[in-house]
């Protein structure tokens, strides 16, 4: 899903960064608004998280590639204007220092998955979660499902923003000016991907996340989930826990690490993903095409400055080596960019007065915050 420039007519990438920038203030607000000084490494490290998983790409059947987000676990965690803020900083630093991903395209790229995702999977675990508690295995599920399709309504935006490029831009002779892909082909092409395989992993990695923590960490579930009741046995289980969990800080930077020794592994995945070629490596006879459509060209690597493009800095010499300083680079950046423009935000909220919104920890036993954190709906 990472559309990259010369795919998208400049008229497409204007409009997603019309409808992206304000969202974007409206999150940085809801965050600065809610998030505690001690929550923002936790949200920085979740940002590192997402991007570490898109890294990860996984072989899709017909030879192309694709990957999950973690977009929906942080949407659960943290909120969804963290997750579209944990999101869209991977995808800024994915496009401006790996190449991965249009500078150009990077509104819509950031709308399809900053925004798309982490709402519809959230609203979709609220409604099948229901008044469930905080441990309960619907939440687990419920988690999985709005992981699965949320990664799939992300996926089926890019396919239509794909495919209406034929149609909305083209020359005299009616050849495409953008992308070659008509809208019968991205879409199928994008949801096969993601229905049969990048939306499992999200899936499976949301859910799994989500049934370890209600076992060894609630006092992280409580963060998004201040209000939501305990059974009489996790109560228990809680007080037990409480005294030899790990901080939730902890938890995350032990999970990037391992992510990070593992990144290797998305080397692994043959042939690219769907609408993500390079101009020269267009298979020009399969869509009809005499030469590479015009607007493709001229925008596509418009952004030259990616200091590892491809995550990798030796022309894949060492391409392992290579995909292991961009993850550990990659982190830095993304984690210490979060980090400081988060406790910068508390810095002037705290100037201005504004009270801190999430007033006491919550306890095993229950509840002590009477609202979500970071934005969770109202």
């Amino acid at each position: 899903m990472h559309i990259p420039d010369g795919y998208l007519s400049p008229a497409t990438c204007a409009v997603g960064y019309a409808v992206t920038a304000p969202m974007l203030g409206v999150a940085s607000r809801r965050v600065r608004n809610r998030v505690k000084n001690r929550q923002v490494p936790l949200l920085a490290m979740m940002s590192a998280m997402c991007f570490l998983i898109m890294m990860f790409n996984v072989p899709i059947p017909d030879g192309t590639t694709a990957h999950a987000i973690g977009g929906a676990l942080v949407a659960i965690l943290l909120g969804p204007w963290a997750g579209m803020i944990a999101v869209s900083v991977a995808l800024a630093f994915q496009a401006l220092l790996f190449g991965d991903g249009g500078v150009l395209a990077y509104g819509v790229n950031a709308f399809n998955m900053a925004i798309v995702l982490p709402f519809v999977s959230y609203a979709v675990y609220r409604i099948i979660a229901g008044r469930a508690t905080l441990t309960a295995g619907r939440r687990v599920i419920a988690a999985g499902i709005g992981g699965y399709l949320g990664l799939n309504c992300a996926a089926l935006a890019a396919g239509i923003e794909l495919g209406l490029q034929p149609d909305l831009f083209h020359n005299a002779q009616g050849a495409p000016l953008y992308s070659p892909y008509h809208l019968s082909q991205a879409i199928p092409a994008m949801m096969l991907a993601h229905l049969v395989v990048a939306g499992v992993v999200e899936a499976v990695l949301t859910a799994g996340v989500l049934a370890y923590l209600q076992r060894a960490n609630i006092a992280l579930l409580r963060v998004n989930h201040p209000n939501v009741a305990l059974d009489e046995a996790s109560r228990t289980s809680a007080r037990q826990l409480k005294q030899r969990r790990l901080k939730p800080i902890q938890l995350a930077l032990a999970a990037v690490a391992l992510m990070v020794a593992l990144t290797p592994i998305g080397l692994l995945a043959p042939g690219s993903a769907f609408g993500e070629s390079s101009p020269q490596d267009l298979n020009l006879a399969k869509y009809h095409l005499s030469a590479v459509p015009d607007g493709l060209q001229r925008y596509n690597g418009f952004w030259h400055h990616a200091v590892f493009n491809g995550y990798d800095f030796g022309n894949d010499a060492h391409p392992a080596l290579g995909y292991l300083v961009s993850a550990v680079i990659g982190i830095a950046v993304i984690g210490l960019v979060v980090l400081l423009a988060g406790l910068l935000a508390r810095r002037i909220g705290s100037k201005r007065g504004l009270p801190d919104p999430t007033p006491a920890e919550p306890t095993a036993d229950g509840p002590s915050a009477p609202e979500p954190f970071v934005g969770a709906a109202s």
